[in-house]
């Protein structure tokens, strides 16, 4: 920090409100309630979903947030998601209050301190990784120490130099922000030429091309029935449970389940081979997966379909189709279930209609979209790299500002 700037702890400048419980006491009144999912990663308050909760009028009155309060994130968060984002309460209109998983940092003397600055400083805090050194993990919940945050150092310029302060890093923040949309929508217009040619192929399929039933082309064999793979039975090593993470994330390598010799003979009927597709037919439905050529031997779990492709349909083909709209359309208007989505009986599968070229011209089609695909992926590591190139711009940015170097 610049030399001649004085410090203060947060906790001599600012006085720090718990977030509040609904409460079971009578009279209630009703009031927006600021949680964790209205906070985003660049600091700001999203209030598309704010719930709109009936809580104690006496915890409300003590809980009220007015504009210019910085809301702090202090408990929630997950194993790879520190907690400690800040944001700033920007409404002068309005019931609003927050969360028991969040906290209000309110300025006790605004003739020290701008809330535009306190935010952006312990926004700087967050995203430098300094208060994710403050916290603890209980039950697999992250939890700040609020007596550390407290302590942290904060430095006090004239409130003329935080204005300025403030009004660079406005500025900047607001260029940093016009480039990134720019990025992501090149990023998202390069994913959509991909998705552009699949669909174009499967959805005006050639005059030659044959109509058949899927099931006339492909083995189908659904997991077996989820008492069959009792977590008892499991074992340290052995042959392999596949499972709904291996379709969706397209990887055969991390695996969490094994079965010994006597029950994967047992369950023969539902081994997967190299080759052969799987489908996620549960939950997060219709991620599809080819297993790799050396896959370890195994079998699929209940959540997992198996298409096994006959001579004339290249797995690779039926896999490209199966990804586009065609396909997932049609998966769509034969589910089942409210809460957690489930694919119907095979048989209904079965009869979906899919159009098939002569092998020449799926190897064709096969190579045109491998070449799209591979293109899309490298253009998406460009764009990828420059939002991360303007993240840390921005932290550079900020570091500068809180060390007087602006």
């Amino acid at each position: 920090m610049k030399n001649n700037w004085p410090t203060k702890k947060l906790g001599e400048v600012c006085e720090f409100l718990n977030g509040l419980w609904t409460g079971k006491e009578p009279p209630y009144i009703k009031v927006g309630v600021i949680r964790n999912t209205n906070f985003t990663k660049d600091g700001t308050l999203d209030d598309s979903n704010i719930a709109y909760l009936n809580v104690e009028k006496k915890q409300f009155e003590k809980r009220k947030l007015i504009c210019g309060d910085v809301i702090l994130e202090k408990s929630g968060g997950g194993p790879k998601q520190p907690v400690g984002r800040v944001i700033i309460f920007n409404k002068d209109k309005g019931s609003f209050s927050f969360s028991n998983f969040t906290s209000v940092i309110r300025i006790k003397d605004p003739k020290e301190l701008n809330f535009n600055f306190l935010h952006r400083f312990l926004f700087f805090s967050y995203i430098s990784g300094i208060t994710e050194k403050m916290q603890s993990h209980s039950t697999g919940i992250r939890n700040l120490d609020s007596k550390l945050y407290k302590n942290i150092d904060i430095p006090l310029p004239s409130l003329h130099e935080q204005h300025h302060i403030v009004k660079i890093l406005d500025e900047v923040f607001a260029k940093v922000a016009k480039a990134k949309e720019d990025v992501e929508k090149n990023l998202q217009n390069s994913k959509a030429l991909f998705e552009s040619y699949l669909q174009s192929v499967f959805t005006n399929p050639r005059k030659d091309w044959d109509e058949k039933k899927l099931g006339e082309v492909c083995n189908f064999v659904r997991g077996p029935f989820g008492g069959s793979l009792r977590k008892s039975i499991f074992k340290k090593e052995g042959y392999v449970v596949y499972e709904q993470q291996h379709a969706i994330y397209n990887q055969f390598s991390k695996v969490r389940y094994f079965i010994d010799e006597n029950k994967f003979n047992e369950m023969k009927r539902f081994e997967l081979r190299s080759g052969d597709l799987i489908m996620s037919c549960s939950g997060t439905m219709g991620k599809i997966a080819i297993a790799p050529v050396g896959i370890k031997k195994g079998i699929i779990n209940q959540a997992l379909l198996k298409l096994s492709p006959n001579k004339d349909l290249i797995n690779v083909f039926l896999k490209n189709w199966m990804e586009s709209a065609v396909f997932q359309n049609d998966l769509k208007k034969y589910t089942k279930g409210a809460a957690i989505k489930n694919v119907v009986s095979v048989k209904i599968l079965k009869g979906i209609k899919i159009y098939i070229p002569k092998l020449a011209e799926q190897k064709l089609i096969i190579s045109k979209l491998d070449a799209l695909s591979a293109e899309t992926k490298k253009l998406e590591a460009i764009y990828n790299q420059k939002l991360a190139n303007l993240e840390e711009l921005k932290k550079s940015v900020l570091k500068k500002a809180f060390a007087g170097e602006l």
